[in-house]
């Protein structure tokens, strides 16, 4: 077995882990965590996963293939080494260039004068005498007939001006509607609340199997980052305390006997669900009732609690396929080991 290390670039968050969980499996991997981050490029998905080397190339081809995803890398994962996301925003250079210096003006040239000429400069100036023009004497003649008259001709008229009525302005299109989506924040996970879980845990001999309302009171009551976690362990917690109650009398079991015979049998007195091979469909979940408010970390806990004696210590992985919450009909697990 190797350990892959995927990491994509989307556009869109919704359902993007399930959709890629799911080519994971169908090829033959799984999932050993993941993690979305939001960047001003898009979507950032890392995924680990663990499989067969052969199928390496058969999950690079599916990858490859999901229309959702702009680029990806997938590379063997170095123990004790962390690897930053290929398509994450640089930090921006702190270079400052260099002021360049200003040449210095350029000194204009002076205006150009005539010349002059030897010629101009020692010319006498002329007398009075030589300025008085010659007296001319001329004899009278008759004056000539005048030019027979000529019609006048008549002045053109002038061309008229039609005044239109100014165009009508094209109609204005509205502005569109700008709709602010709010930012995507992503939480950081808090601890489990433990005393919510303990006081869970005290009715669980005297409520159990109608426990699902207290779970329901448990998901709204913690703090929205401390939710998951805190659903987690308290599935674990019931999950051995249920194994420890009701110990199994085959030993030990591969995997899908133990969820045919400890698995689907102990969620059925929960909720409604059916085993398809190493899956299990779960139908109307009332911890999946909201949208994009996904409950099914309890149940992947509660299995986990109440198979892992059966499985002589091999570890166990689960995945949620598809959730109600983010709109699937069913909630789907797959489990591996």
């Amino acid at each position: 077995m190797i350990e892959l290390e995927i990491q994509a670039l989307s556009e869109r968050r919704e359902g993007l882990l399930m959709e890629v969980g799911r080519l994971v499996l169908a090829s033959g991997f799984s999932l050993q965590r993941q993690r979305l981050v939001q960047d001003p490029h898009g979507i950032l998905l890392t995924m680990v996963v663990r499989g067969p080397p052969r199928k390496k190339r058969a999950l690079a081809a599916a990858l490859d293939a999901y229309e959702r995803i702009i680029s990806f890398e997938l590379e063997p994962v170095t123990e004790g080494e962390e690897r930053a996301h290929f398509a994450a925003s640089r930090a921006p250079s702190a270079y400052v260039p260099p002021v360049l210096p200003v040449a210095p003006p350029v000194p204009e040239a002076p205006p150009a004068t005539a010349p002059t000429t030897p010629a101009a400069a020692t010319a006498p100036a002329a007398s009075a005498f030589d300025q008085v023009a010659p007296v001319r004497l001329v004899t009278p003649t008759a004056a000539p007939a005048p030019p027979p008259a000529v019609a006048a001709r008549p002045a053109p008229e002038p061309d008229l001006e039609f005044i239109l009525p100014p165009p009508a302005p094209a109609p204005v299109a509205p502005a569109p509607v700008v709709v602010a989506e709010a930012p995507f924040v992503e939480l950081v996970p808090l601890e489990p609340d433990q005393p919510a879980i303990d006081k869970l845990l005290a009715t669980l001999a005297t409520e159990y199997p109608q426990i699902m309302p207290r779970l329901q009171q448990l998901d709204h009551a913690v703090a929205e980052a401390a939710r998951e976690p805190t659903l987690a362990l308290a599935g674990r917690r019931i999950g051995a305390w249920l194994a420890q109650r009701e110990p199994a009398a085959g030993g030990q079991l591969n995997l899908e006997q133990a969820i045919a015979q400890l698995g689907a049998p102990a969620l059925r007195a929960l909720v409604e669900v059916e085993q398809d091979g190493s899956q299990l469909h779960i139908r109307h979940s009332p911890l999946c009732g909201e949208p994009g408010h996904s409950g099914c970390i309890f149940f992947s806990g509660f299995l986990e609690g109440l198979l892992a004696p059966v499985l002589g210590g091999r570890e166990l992985s689960i995945f949620a396929v598809c959730c109600r919450s983010y709109g699937a009909d069913d909630c789907v697990l797959a489990l591996s080991d």
